[in-house]
């Protein structure tokens, strides 16, 4: 894949227009009335988003796309992240994009891309099953020999308003991406109960529900596919993990008791230094991943996966704290701590977890 290579402050200009638009169009009272909503996101936001590039951000150029790479992702993500966008990002802009781009044939590309670049198309990927381990043995639908599939995904990002549904599914040679027809005959999908609404999650079934296979690639090129993902969930844990700090280190500075700023209390300042730690060491581990991937994407895996349970610890320590923090009002669903704790959690054992990243990084290192 061609990445066009862009300057550091030309990568700033990029996150300071996404950071405008959101900050203008997706407050926490945006945010509050899409989760009440069927579809989850804002389709109108979602088209200023496109305009932007965001929906293109890693298409190639010659199919719409604005052809950029893994650090400028992870800048973008940081900001849909202190957002709490709720958008089906990672779905669509880099799930289903850098999977077709992985193992997509030159037709698959010119046929898919277009409309997910525009922004008039939204994809995702079926990847895991029912135990949720974003690896080669934890995918539950298997390719026929007659060109169908059969099983069920869990946990798919987006997959209510998907209309490029693409699936991975055991082959005789190993696994292969699938696309599938949203009105394919055999094929259920299923909202998925969630903890964090702006987080829409899916059950997909297939019951010898006809599908094409996109190129022969096989699990190669959707774990690079997932890779970029958790490099997008990572920035989008550390920006969040950054805006509730901020948020809360502001409620410290105003907030008086006793006739004191409570900020001035030893004990909140020891916290607050705890979490600003986190919050720079999530920053740094999503910026590394990224810079490492666009660097050497084969030996990328130990700094991918180091960023996937820093930051998804580091943001849920983060947000947990910052209710206590508030004190009182911090425990009341108003606030918006709360909309952050619940993306934190969702978060956390999405696209792998903790434990299965901290698996891959030892045997990164030969452990």
């Amino acid at each position: 894949m061609d990445v066009m290579t862009i300057s550091l402050a030309e990568r700033a200009e990029l996150q300071a227009a996404v950071r405008d638009l959101l900050t203008d169009e997706c407050t926490e009272q945006d945010v509050r009335r899409v989760m009440a909503g069927d579809d989850g996101f804002d389709r109108e936001l979602w088209a200023k988003l496109a305009a932007q590039g965001v929906t293109g951000l890693l298409v190639e150029s010659e199919f719409g796309g604005v052809g950029l790479g893994a650090p400028e992702l992870e800048a973008v993500a940081e900001e849909t992240g202190a957002a709490l966008l709720p958008a089906p990002f990672l779905a669509s802009a880099v799930l289903a994009v850098a999977a077709i781009q992985a193992a997509g044939t030159p037709q698959d590309k010119q046929r898919l891309l277009p409309g997910l670049a525009d922004g008039t198309a939204i994809g995702t990927v079926a990847l895991t099953g029912r135990r949720g381990t974003w690896t080669p043995d934890g995918v539950d639908v298997a390719a026929n020999a007659d060109g169908t599939l059969s099983g069920s995904a869990h946990y798919v990002l987006g997959g209510q308003v998907a209309d490029v549904i693409l699936v991975a599914a055991r082959t005789a040679d190993g696994v292969g991406l699938f696309e599938v027809r949203a009105d394919a005959t055999g094929f259920t999908r299923t909202a998925a109960t969630v903890f964090d609404p702006t987080v829409r999650l899916s059950v997909f079934t297939f019951a010898d529900t006809p599908a094409q296979r996109l190129g022969t690639a096989g699990w190669a090129a959707l774990q690079d596919a997932l890779d970029l993902a958790v490099i997008a969930l990572a920035g989008e844990q550390a920006g969040g993990a950054r805006r509730i700090f901020d948020i809360t280190v502001e409620y410290l500075k105003t907030r008086v008791q006793f006739g004191r700023q409570i900020g001035s209390f030893q004990a909140l300042k020891h916290m607050a230094a705890d979490l600003l730690l986190e919050v720079e060491s999530a920053t740094s581990a999503a910026q590394h991943a990224a810079a490492r991937y666009a660097a050497d994407r084969d030996n990328a895996g130990g700094a991918i996966a180091l960023a996937g349970f820093t930051c998804a610890e580091a943001f849920h320590a983060t947000a947990m704290a910052a209710i206590q923090m508030h004190g009182g009002i911090g425990f009341t669903w108003e606030h918006p701590a709360h909309l952050f704790l619940r993306r934190a959690r969702t978060g956390v054992p999405l696209l792998g977890g903790p434990d299965r990243h901290r698996e891959r990084y030892l045997e990164s290192k030969g452990a």
